[in-house]
């Protein structure tokens, strides 16, 4: 699924060749750029837009994308590395399709308070080394004013300076909050090293450049989620919906299970049970949501005799003991095991002893715990790999580009997420997204391919009225309903 700058400039030949017009897809590609962008400002007023462009097409892109800008009420301007005068081609035709637009001396003097997009559109997928002058004092200006202002910055296909077969950044490469790549995705764009500067992903597909097969390593889009298993049909009952038990929190760590509980009733679940020790009972339930049931017990086991379809484990535990790798390992259906069952597994246990039921969820610190050794594989992708070829189960491996797969499956790459969501209890209203899809009938790897998606998600639609210093875990579970929502809408 993922190209090389050469594959992509070869599909693009052949696509020509049969006769579709370089300007018709151009078009196309701006104006699903802005509706990307646009898409996550829809509960703000229009605000200002801003394209930076260089000489070629990559610029036109850009300035077809800051025209629906101009249509949907956003003040709009250019800020290029050359004279209108001096355009050539396509550029130079967008621009004069912008209408009246006085070419900024600096991005600065644009600035307003408000919502203020940079479409990064100075160079494209034939990057190597180092940006040169203009362009690496326009990419300077976006990168300066990002992290003064409030700034939301989108790359057009791969931010400028990043060499889209290797990852590799050179000086002054744009930092992106969005990549909206178009086509097919670039090989570079997943690489660890470029993470920081593609930021979410979006993959734009276009007719006659989108042939990527899902059997192949790929990125986790709405076309790559089963949207259909969300169905509703009228007669549903909270029993379809799904039997979730919970095992979480404890004295001093309470919060994980109110946001396991938040994360399972956001994700749609049925009936929702959570089970509790009787000294924790207390404390545990004057701040659970009232739509779950909490169950005070002697030993975690006895949720074994209870009816359950799925079932999560783990967050806000404490030092879990033997009880829990009991019901680890003998609760036969869908099970998501998190936080402090993964390190109990870690100390007591093997991942091996892990079966295709189960989805973990570990975070790099984790990892290291479950991977141990001096042989550490270099990039998360390897680490990945390793995990599936000592274990059964289906991993998300959580990080800024989290990872999804299992023994038997390619690699899958989450596309969305922001910086806000390195707070504590993220992970939790996650693990109970995934209980709730696996209790409606995904199968793991659907699950955590869905439920990667729709945190991110989320995550990205409430910093239209949050900051990145103020989301947190319950922000995040507050727009699940809203991530839905946009999955079930996105055209594919």
């Amino acid at each position: 699924m993922f190209l090389t700058s050469r594959e992509m400039c070869a599909a693009e030949d052949t696509l020509f060749e049969s006769g579709v017009a370089a300007e018709s897809l151009m078009n196309m590609a701006g104006q699903k750029i802005a509706q990307e962008i646009l898409g996550r400002f829809a509960e703000t007023p229009p605000g200002r837009a801003v394209a930076v462009v260089g000489t070629g097409n990559n610029g036109a892109d850009a300035l077809v994308a800051l025209r629906h800008f101009k249509e949907a009420g956003w003040e709009v301007s250019v800020r290029s590395a050359i004279q209108p005068s001096e355009m050539k081609g396509l550029l130079a035709k967008k621009w004069h399709e912008l209408g009246s637009a006085q070419p900024l001396d600096s991005l600065d003097e644009f600035y307003k308070p408000g919502p203020f997009v940079v479409l990064d559109g100075l160079l494209g997928i034939g990057t190597k080394g180092d940006l040169r002058e203009p362009l690496s004092k326009l990419a300077g200006e976006i990168n300066g004013l990002s992290q003064k202002r409030m700034v939301f910055v989108a790359a057009v296909d791969v931010p400028s300076g990043l060499n889209c077969d290797t990852g590799q950044c050179g000086r002054q490469t744009v930092r992106a909050n969005l990549t909206c790549t178009l086509g097919s995705p670039k090989i570079g764009l997943i690489a660890d090293q470029a993470t920081d500067y593609v930021g979410s992903l979006a993959l734009l597909t276009l007719n006659g450049l989108s042939n990527w097969k899902a059997g192949e390593d790929h990125l986790i889009t709405p076309a790559t989620l089963p949207v259909e298993k969300l169905s509703r049909p009228y007669e549903f009952h909270k029993g379809q919906a799904g039997r979730i038990g919970m095992i979480a929190g404890s004295q001093g760590l309470a919060g994980a299970a109110a946001l396991v509980s938040l994360g399972a009733l956001r994700g749609g679940g049925g009936l929702i049970t959570l089970f509790v020790r009787k000294e924790d009972y207390p404390l545990i339930l004057p701040i659970i949501p009232v739509e779950v049931m909490v169950k005070p017990v002697d030993r975690y086991v006895e949720a074994l005799h209870e009816n359950l379809d799925a079932i999560a484990v783990g967050p806000g535990l404490g030092k879990a003991g033997q009880d829990i790798l009991s019901v680890i390992k003998n609760f036969k259906g869908p099970t998501v095991i998190d936080a402090d069952a993964l390190n109990l597994i870690a100390r007591q246990s093997h991942i091996s002893t892990l079966r295709a039921n189960h989805l973990v969820t570990p975070h790099p610190g984790e990892m290291a715990r479950l991977l141990p050794g001096g042989n550490e594989p270099s990039n998360r992708a390897a680490i990945a790999r390793e995990f599936t070829s000592r274990s059964e189960a289906t991993l998300l491996f959580k990080g800024t580009r989290t990872i999804v797969t299992n023994r038997s499956s390619p690699l899958a790459y989450n596309t969305t997420g922001t910086p806000g969501m390195a707070t504590g209890g993220q992970g939790d209203v996650l693990s109970g997204l995934l209980a709730a899809l696996m209790a409606r009938g995904f199968e793991p790897l659907e699950a955590a391919k869905t439920g990667s998606w729709l945190c991110g998600c989320a995550s990205e639609l409430a910093l239209s009225r949050q900051s990145e210093e103020s989301l947190s875990a319950t922000t995040t579970a507050n727009y699940i309903g809203s991530a839905f929502k946009k999955l079930r809408s996105t055209p594919i």
